[in-house]
């Protein structure tokens, strides 16, 4: 068919199609007109009926927070306490407990702690429940307001009653709130293996990244055998630093795009020439605390075949939200687009799984403490797109480290398997030629399963 009789025909076609349209808009118009009017009686009800005075501003704020909370778990309205909690979290500088939560059935449930916290030396758990703060319930209150509570003065105490699946017994706890002030990478050198540990992506994470790296080389006085990114229990945060930190580890190709409502909605994010680590062997260590910025490094480094995913499937987060102000001291949070992995996976609901899977065998209660992610959220988004996931190594079920204890691994010295088992698989290349970076990728598979 010509190319300018289609358009034609299809323009011909749209006119005809205008009274019905316009008649479908109007009946849309007319429905939404008797929504607004459904709530206006609602609100002037309220207003009139209710047992006490109420506040009109409470009233439609409750309403905006309505609305945005039937969407997904992640938009929400920042109030001017929120907008300051949010950058605070952001700047990674603030005095509470260091806990990421979210609100499940009206109970204030744990994502995860973050390292080096009163919530994480405490022995605070991803699943965790939080029933009681200072002996109050809090069962009904809204997320703020448990945040709220728990923040506060460092030097000051709370107590929080803990009810973690698995336990009989609640569990009593009383933390003392600090100024967390977190320092978003850590690094250290261990049997000439250069650990990497970001806690949170906040401002210069992806500088900080790229310090570390010559702090290590510094250090040894020479390259390290390779590096283990640890990426558990982070719970993520802005995306140029998610970016920034698959850039330093990447040679040349996408990292992450995201699609926003329309088609044409579509952003996508290269790396830049240059690995920092000159091709090193990575591995990259996850956990079911894991989300959103962690999982972009994870699935990008996985996709490009640069570094080998081990621990355990991570949360699932796959959406991003943008802040738009709304004013100096309010701001909506609202899901703007999704995001997919070079290979255009999505990591909504089902997260990413990690090529050699490895249990914390070191935490007493990994085999009954259930894993909290996104598709455990109400409201949560569906993954639209069902893609065949590439086939992943299960447990080595042959190796006999896998059926010891937390008591036992004590015993020999081993407090953290998960680094102990990536450490160890890095440490068996040691004897191997030099290769490419994939290559030596699919060395580590084999090296894991020695």
């Amino acid at each position: 068919m010509n190319s300018s009789l289609f358009r034609n025909a299809a323009a011909l076609a749209a006119l005809a199609l205008v009274p019905a349209t316009t008649a479908a808009l109007a009946e849309a118009e007319g429905s939404n007109y008797a929504a607004l009017d459904e709530f206006m009686d609602v609100f002037q009800r309220v207003r009139s009926d209710y047992v006490e005075k109420v506040d009109d501003e409470k009233l439609i704020r409750g309403a905006i927070a309505g609305m945005l909370s039937s969407l997904d778990p992640h938009s929400g309205f920042l109030d001017a306490r929120d907008f300051n909690n949010l950058k605070a979290q952001t700047e990674g500088n603030y005095g509470g407990l260091g806990l990421t939560v979210s609100m499940e059935d009206g109970t204030v449930k744990v994502v995860a702690p973050t390292a080096d916290t009163p919530a994480a030396r405490a022995g605070i758990k991803a699943g965790d429940y939080i029933t009681h703060l200072d002996g109050e319930l809090i069962y009904g209150s809204t997320l703020d307001e448990a945040v709220e509570k728990m923040r506060g003065e460092a030097g000051t105490s709370i107590k929080l009653t803990i009810v973690r699946p698995g336990r009989d017994k609640p569990i009593e706890l009383t933390l003392t709130r600090e100024i967390i002030d977190i320092k978003p990478v850590k690094w250290e050198v261990k049997n000439g293996i250069g650990v990497i540990q970001i806690i949170s992506f906040s401002a210069n994470t992806g500088a900080d990244v790229r310090s570390a790296i010559r702090s290590i080389e510094k250090s040894l006085g020479h390259r390290p055998t390779g590096y283990i990114l640890d990426m558990r229990s982070n719970p993520g945060g802005l995306l140029d630093e998610a970016v920034s930190v698959s850039d330093a580890f990447l040679e040349q190709g996408e990292i992450v795009s995201q699609r926003g409502r329309q088609r044409s909605d579509i952003e996508r994010y290269y790396a830049k020439p240059g690995d920092d680590t000159k091709g090193a062997p990575i591995i990259v260590l996850v956990d079911a605390g894991s989300a959103s910025a962690s999982e972009i490094v994870a699935g990008a480094l996985q996709d490009q075949h640069r570094g080998l995913i081990m621990g355990e499937t991570t949360f699932g987060k796959g959406s991003v939200q943008t802040l738009l102000p709304l004013s100096p001291s309010t701001a909506l949070r609202l899901t703007t687009a999704r995001y997919y992995t070079p290979s255009g996976r999505s990591v909504q609901e089902g997260g990413i799984k990690p090529d050699i899977r490895v249990p914390q065998l070191s935490d007493p209660d990994y085999k009954t403490r259930p894993r909290f992610r996104e598709s455990d959220l109400r409201r949560h988004l569906i993954n639209e797109i069902k893609s065949d996931d590439p086939v992943f190594e299960e447990d080595a079920k042959d190796d006999p480290r896998f059926s010891m204890t937390a008591e036992q691994l004590k015993e020999k010295g081993i407090d953290d398997f998960q680094l102990h088992y990536a450490l160890e698989t890095i440490a068996r290349l040691r004897q191997q030629p030099a290769t490419t970076a994939q290559t030596q990728t699919s060395a580590l598979k084999k090296a894991a399963k020695r």
